[in-house]
């Protein structure tokens, strides 16, 4: 058993000392998830990766609600769905009127430099993404984990506990089925 699996059984018995140990361990993997992430989203995106790896950490591990972990892929396959959650939910904060959402920032230095639009909308992406786990649960789960948790299709096979073929299938089926919805 891993260290972090142990931390992890230590945090669901309700040891509050357990949590601050965790964090130096996963602290690392998860800021370059969230790195790679935040590399992924339009430029003017204000959430900096710390604050997005922080934000995924409370909320996955919260000493007084107690969850439990099945092992170090499943704690991570938590933290790509928190990370997919708050960065969903700050898109659609931006979008709302209060908080300026018609509204376009331009930086008067950078005006002449055009950046690329982010291949694929996180809100229609979040969207499609419920209506394939209302489908099929499993191809869901397998893209938060390829996508959002960057693992390969091997990892994110062994954190579903599936044949690595399985995950091929599943994996083919999933990407044609959001093509369609998303195209």
């Amino acid at each position: 058993m891993s260290d972090v699996t142990l931390l992890l059984s230590v945090i669901k018995r309700g040891d509050t000392r357990a949590a601050s140990q965790l964090l130096p361990l996963v602290y690392d993997e998860l800021r370059k998830l969230a790195a790679k992430k935040m590399s992924d989203e339009r430029p003017d995106q204000t959430l900096q990766a710390t604050a997005l790896v922080h934000e995924a950490f409370v909320r996955r591990v919260n000493v007084d609600q107690p969850q439990e972990w099945n092992s170090r892929g499943h704690f991570f396959a938590a933290a790509a769905e928190a990370m997919r959650r708050i960065l969903v939910e700050n898109a659609r904060r931006k979008r709302r009127l209060k908080h300026g959402g018609e509204w376009e920032r331009d930086d008067v230095e950078l005006l002449e430099i055009q950046a690329p639009e982010p291949r694929e909308d996180l809100i229609a992406l979040d969207a499609a993404l419920d209506r394939l786990a209302l489908e099929d649960p499993a191809a869901a789960q397998l893209v938060q984990l390829r996508y959002f948790a960057r693992l390969t299709l091997a990892e994110a096979a062994e954190a579903l506990g599936i044949s690595p073929r399985t995950a091929d299938r599943t994996w083919a089926f999933a990407k044609a089925w959001l093509h369609r919805e998303l195209s």
